[in-house]
C-alpha cells in the first residue's frame, strides 16, 4: 500500500471518531448534557424540516436514514426530555407533525454554532485553491457513503 493510502485511511478513521467524541463532548458541557449524538441530530433534522414543513415521521426518518421504527423510539425520548413535540396536521388529522419546541431550537443552535466554528477553523487554514481540492475530495468522501448507503437499502 501506498503511503497516500495509509494517510487517508488513517485520516478518515481519525477525523470521523474525533469529530463525533468532540461533537459529543460539546454536548455534555452545555445546555444540551441529556442529549446523545443521535438524539441532537434527529433534532436537528426536526428543526431543518420543519423550514421545509416536511416534518412527518416519515420523512425526518429518510432524512436521516434510520427505520421508522427508530425515529419513533427516539422521538418518544426526545419529547419526554422537552426537545420535541408531536401535533396533528391542522389540514390533515391523519397526518402528524413533528416540530422542536424551545428548548430543541436552543440545542439545535448550540449544535450549529459547533458546526459553524469547525468549518471556519478548516476554511481559514486554506487558500482558495487548497479549499477547492478539499471540497473535491470531501465530495468524493460524500459519493462515497451515499453509493455505499444506496446499494445497502
Amino acid at each position: 500500500m501506498t503511503d497516500a493510502y495509509e494517510q487517508i485511511n488513517n485520516f478518515l478513521v481519525t477525523v470521523f471518531n474525533e469529530v463525533l467524541r468532540t461533537e459529543e463532548a460539546s454536548l455534555k458541557t452545555s445546555k444540551t448534557h441529556d442529549l446523545s449524538i443521535r438524539e441532537m441530530h434527529v433534532i436537528e433534522a426536526v428543526c431543518n424540516a420543519e423550514k421545509t414543513q416536511n416534518n412527518t415521521s416519515s420523512s425526518i426518518a429518510n432524512s436521516q436514514r434510520i427505520a421508522a421504527g427508530t425515529l419513533t423510539t427516539t422521538i418518544n425520548t426526545l419529547e419526554k426530555k422537552g426537545y420535541v413535540l408531536r401535533k396533528q396536521d391542522s389540514r390533515d388529522k391523519r397526518v402528524v407533525r413533528i416540530s422542536p419546541t424551545e428548548k430543541g431550537k436552543i440545542a439545535n443552535e448550540i449544535h450549529s454554532s459547533f458546526h459553524h466554528k469547525m468549518v471556519n477553523s478548516i476554511m481559514s487554514a486554506m487558500n482558495p485553491e487548497e479549499l477547492s481540492m478539499f471540497v473535491k475530495g470531501l465530495d468524493a468522501v460524500q459519493k462515497f457513503f451515499e453509493n455505499k448507503t444506496a446499494k445497502s437499502i
